[in-house]
């Protein structure tokens, strides 16, 4: 029996979709064109140019958001009843590469989210949570709307990042979805569940070398956006350990995304994090997950918050 092992830490489930029907994938809905750099019989593996190489991007900015879930409340309405909320904190940040990795810019923020009309904001000895409105009561909703809040945060500190001509590359770590307007950045999607190439061209996915992408192809689902497949190194197991998926704006022309493509593939790689190091090697690239940390570190002690916030709803705590 051959099998290989998952490098990711369980805790934050798989790098790969198990469930679907594409070696293991979902199969996508989307609309894809494939011949925006090749037509699909000549596809296979792009090995970065020389002159990409050259012209490798020196002052990389990555941006990256994190949220916490404090505490869950209930919330009394005029009515006598009672409706779920939820008390986060959320941050994000940009740190650039250039000759050192340097923090540019850290924002936090906290809420108490709920679909409740008589919701209002929280205050404690220790933090201040304004009243946030979410769509629905329901943990889904409720979880959306913080992470829309924390979106938010993220695409203001992308936007100063993109006005900054000093520059070269901005990687935001996730899909572009609510940021495809930034035409110069790049999203950054570590993990995969669906398979948007058909079948012949995503197997050219698992063939790729360390360093290599494959070609532009354009993805329409609920926003249009260029995308390529890109191996990391420091990779060893399933076909598709180490793969990552870049986006960019549709609104690009596509000699552009081709273009922006090479750069990002030749930069990428030297970020690409080990496993004695990093529990979601190779993807979680080095300045992304010192983002990380620094952010949740500002994120405050969620031990002290939470004895707070029942102080403050004079509920004794132990």
């Amino acid at each position: 029996m051959r099998f290989s092992v998952d490098p990711w830490d369980v805790e934050y489930g798989a790098s790969l979709g198990i469930d679907g029907g594409i070696n293991g994938f979902d199969p996508s809905s989307a609309t894809v064109v494939v011949d925006v750099e090749r037509e699909a019989a000549a596809w296979g593996p792009v090995a970065v140019p020389a002159s990409a190489a050259v012209h490798t991007p020196q002052r990389i900015v990555f941006v990256d958001g994190v949220r916490r879930i404090d505490a869950r409340v209930w919330i009394e309405t005029a009515a006598g009843d009672v409706q779920p909320g939820l008390c986060a904190t959320y941050a994000a940040g940009a740190l650039c590469c250039d000759a050192r990795a340097e923090l540019v810019v850290a924002t936090v923020e906290r809420g108490v989210f709920s679909a409740a009309p008589t919701a209002t904001d929280i205050a404690t000895d220790c933090a201040h949570y304004p009243a946030r409105m979410a769509a629905a009561s329901d943990i889904d909703a409720l979880m959306l709307a913080v992470h829309e809040r924390m979106t938010q945060v993220e695409v203001g500190i992308a936007e100063a990042a993109r006005d900054d001509a000093s520059v070269e590359l901005l990687v935001i770590d996730g899909p572009l979805r609510g940021r495809q307007h930034i035409s110069s950045a790049i999203g950054f999607v570590k993990s995969h569940a669906v398979a948007y190439l058909p079948p012949e061209l995503h197997r050219i996915v698992g063939a790729l070398a360390p360093g290599q992408r494959t070609p532009v192809f354009t993805i329409g689902t609920s926003f249009s956006r260029h995308s390529w497949y890109l191996r990391l190194p420091n990779v060893d197991g399933s076909p598709w350990v180490g793969v990552v998926r870049c986006e960019c704006s549709s609104d690009l022309a596509p000699a552009a995304a081709i273009a922006l493509a090479d750069s990002a593939s030749a930069a990428l790689p030297r970020f690409a994090s080990e496993p004695h190091k990093d529990t979601r090697a190779p993807q979680n690239l080095y300045p992304i997950g010192g983002l990380e940390r620094e952010l949740r570190r500002r994120l405050g002690d969620q031990a002290v918050l939470y004895r707070a916030l029942r102080a403050a709803a004079r509920v004794p705590v132990g």
